[in-house]
């Protein structure tokens, strides 16, 4: 346990014992707000919700895949950005209330091909709009294969999905693990306040 009480997170990355590929979009200015969030590319998570995504890069590397992460952890003050610049419930969880990604227990991803290549997923990460409804049936029949895919891998590891981001899994009961503030688990991530 960290000082505060908090558990330990872990730091997924290549080479500590994760296979995965790392596009931490919150660490560059390729995302909604238009600016970086994060002070650093750091992808971590809590050590049940780690554990699950194990399972899920097991289970998409039997199937020739690799997991891409856009995000796992995400500080308070990332989770205020993001809803000032869409605050809109659908698509980005209200910071009073918080996000499951500030308790470590949720991850936004794809799948890609064994060379990197990610597979298409009918629109890119964070598109909030209807088209990235996992029930969006207007989306060619290969990219609701594609979302079926990942869906299935990621169920099969532990998680559970989020209806309107075809990206976003968390664990299930994630609202009982507790919110962690920057810098309780290291050096603070956010590059905001």
């Amino acid at each position: 346990m960290a000082p505060n009480g908090e558990p330990h997170f872990m730091t997924i990355a290549p080479g500590t014992g994760f296979d995965v590929d790392l596009d931490l979009r919150y660490a560059t200015a390729d995302n909604l707000t238009g600016s970086p969030l994060y002070r650093r590319p750091t992808c971590l998570l809590h050590p049940a919700a780690a554990a699950c995504l194990a399972r899920a890069v097991i289970r998409a590397g039997a199937l020739g895949l690799r997991l891409r992460i856009f995000d796992a952890y995400r500080p308070p003050q990332a989770q205020w950005a993001l809803w000032g610049a869409l605050p809109d419930p659908i698509f980005i969880a209200d910071p009073r209330e918080g996000s499951n990604h500030t308790r470590g227990v949720a991850v936004d991803l794809t799948l890609a091909q064994g060379d990197g290549t990610p597979l298409d997923m009918g629109t890119g990460f964070d598109d909030m709009s209807p088209r990235a409804y996992h029930s969006d049936d207007t989306v060619p029949a290969e990219v609701q294969r594609n979302r079926a895919l990942l869906l299935g891998i990621m169920a099969v590891a532990g998680w559970t999905h989020y209806m309107s981001e075809w990206w976003h899994y968390q664990l299930p009961d994630a609202q009982r693990y507790p919110l962690v503030d920057d810098g309780a688990l290291g050096p603070r991530l956010s590059a905001r306040g």
